[in-house]
């Protein structure tokens, strides 16, 4: 396979990198550090994400540019908003979805699928095995 590498015009591979050091530090903030959730997904189980996304992806963008100039931090959170609204309208995946994805059902063990496997669908799978363990351990 033969790779051709892409000459970004607009720096795009520098600022999707800055983006994931903001989003990264985002986690390591005090916010995060206090709880085992963030309120976002607290909002998000309520069933207000898409509006509190929104709200705030809008919030920052008509920021921009007034409050301490063009900050940078603004279109941050803009991105991260957009990024956080764009796991719960087409990155959220049941597992069963999850596991049609990869040409599989939830009986196929698996070693047996012949597509490749993630790290995330094997920490998917693993968990789905200690809930059922658990579940059935403690039925018992």
């Amino acid at each position: 396979m033969t790779m051709n590498k892409i000459k970004y015009k607009f720096n795009e591979n520098v600022i999707v990198n800055d983006v994931m050091d903001y989003i990264n530090n985002t986690y390591e903030s005090h916010y995060a550090q206090t709880k085992n959730y963030q309120a976002t997904e607290i909002i998000i189980d309520q069933g207000h994400g898409t509006g509190f996304c929104m709200g705030n992806i809008l919030k920052y963008a008509q920021r921009y540019g007034k409050k301490q100039g063009h900050n940078k931090d603004d279109l941050m959170k803009v991105i991260h908003y957009a990024v956080i609204q764009l796991s719960q309208d087409h990155y959220n995946k049941s597992l069963d979805n999850i596991y049609e994805d990869f040409g599989m059902t939830s009986d196929t063990p698996p070693e047996k699928s012949t597509k490749f496997k993630s790290v995330i669908l094997d920490d998917l799978l693993n968990k789905q095995e200690n809930i059922i363990y658990t579940f059935n351990y403690n039925k018992t």
